[in-house]
């Protein structure tokens, strides 16, 4: 396992990001963003090249796929179908147990697929297709303004490194990453973050998002407050997923029933988005850089940052791919996020190949269970307090 600090770097250039970098300057502390240097090994367009030309050989288009969109309605009628018959059809606690399981995973099926590829403009060539896509998010209860800043912008263009990605911040509660300081009670982490997991929807809902809006802030990056439409937006998700999931079912429920069936829904969600994220970014065979403190620059490219701090899984369950989305395909989901997920498991050979041929180390787990127990034991490792980091 390396963690690499030091960097002696050619000058960095914008072009080898895939993202709009030049909207990440708002959510920026007051220390400049790390550079990344030069792909002068060709990587990247190595790599665009041999993506563009298996579309050109298979004809195949990089968006409006209609496996996205018979996809699309079918998550739709699996959500729409859970949530009437465990809101007004369901006569007894042993019926509504299996159907609140049902809800949950049909909204994080939402968020994997139709929100996420949505939210990257990958759904369509059609921006306000990909806005619809994208609002999905603020049905099921979180942001889709918000999560722009925290996912496409500091996660996407600094995975894993501190201080820029927001999804490896805690806030103390956990240590994800061997730069971070470890607290006393981080001995126990890789027990306790499973049942906080389940927190963490509810608490994006009810809480964290308004928090974030009013103080302009996600962590320690200043973020625009949302404006004009994209306030309006905001808080029409907000009060319509609040009377979905608890103000409607209370007009044909007990609060208390209601308050319970919404921390289990809440609580599935949380675990599910959670873990998939964890299995991708903090497990032990990830990297976890650091920018050179004289110069301000990563080790390496960027291309070759998101192939060494991202891990894939379970990459030969179809099940597990269409159900998440192609997250378990998390290599080329960094590399090329405008491009739908369905293209994911013919597109990762392609880079897997590429990456040995530049020498870019790429990693994938076996299973979601092989993922699982990496993410334990570096949960455990980092709770340690002299972990060896060798």
């Amino acid at each position: 396992m390396q963690f690499r600090k030091d960097s002696a770097a050619p000058s960095p250039t914008a072009s080898a990001v895939a993202v709009d970098v030049s909207a990440s300057a708002p959510g920026q502390t007051s220390e400049p963003p790390p550079k990344f240097p030069k792909d002068e090994a060709g990587f990247l367009n190595e790599l665009r090249r041999r993506t563009n030309a298996y579309f050109a050989q298979t004809g195949k288009s990089e968006r409006d796929c209609w496996q996205m969109y018979l996809k699309t309605a079918a998550i739709l009628a699996w959500l729409a179908t859970s949530y009437a018959l465990l809101v007004f059809a369901t006569p007894t606690v042993w019926l509504a147990a299996p159907l609140s399981i049902s809800l949950a995973l049909a909204i994080s099926a939402v968020g994997f697929s139709i929100q996420h590829d949505g939210g990257h403009h990958a759904y369509s060539r059609f921006a306000w297709v990909n806005r619809l896509a994208a609002l999905s998010l603020d049905l099921i209860g979180a942001s889709s303004y918000l999560w722009r800043w925290k996912h496409v912008v500091l996660h996407h263009t600094y995975p894993n490194v501190d201080g820029q990605d927001t999804d490896i911040d805690a806030g103390g509660i956990a240590r994800l990453s061997p730069n971070q300081p470890r607290r006393w009670y981080h001995r126990w982490q890789h027990l306790y973050l499973w049942p906080l997991y389940a927190l963490t929807a509810a608490a994006w809902h009810l809480f964290g998002d308004f928090k974030e809006v009013i103080v302009g802030r996600i962590r320690q990056h200043r973020i625009p407050r949302p404006r004009g439409w994209d306030l309006v937006i905001f808080l029409t998700g907000k009060t319509s997923s609040i009377m979905l999931l608890l103000g409607i079912p209370m007009l044909v429920h007990s609060w208390w029933v209601v308050l319970l069936f919404y921390l289990a829904v809440t609580g599935v969600v949380g675990v599910v988005l959670t873990v998939v994220f964890q299995l991708a970014h903090c497990v032990g065979e990830a990297e976890f850089p650091l920018p050179a403190a004289e110069t301000g620059k990563m080790s390496d490219s960027w291309a070759a940052h998101q192939v060494h701090t991202t891990v894939d899984f379970a990459r030969k369950s179809r099940v597990l791919s269409w159900y998440l989305g192609g997250l378990n395909f998390q290599v080329v989901h960094h590399l090329f996020p405008k491009i739908c997920h369905v293209h994911y498991p013919a597109l990762a050979r392609i880079i897997e190949a590429t990456c040995r041929e530049f020498g870019v180390r790429y990693t994938a787990h076996r299973s979601f269970f092989a993922g699982i127990v990496s993410h334990f034991r570096w949960l455990r490792l980092l709770g340690r307090r002299q972990p060896s980091m060798a």
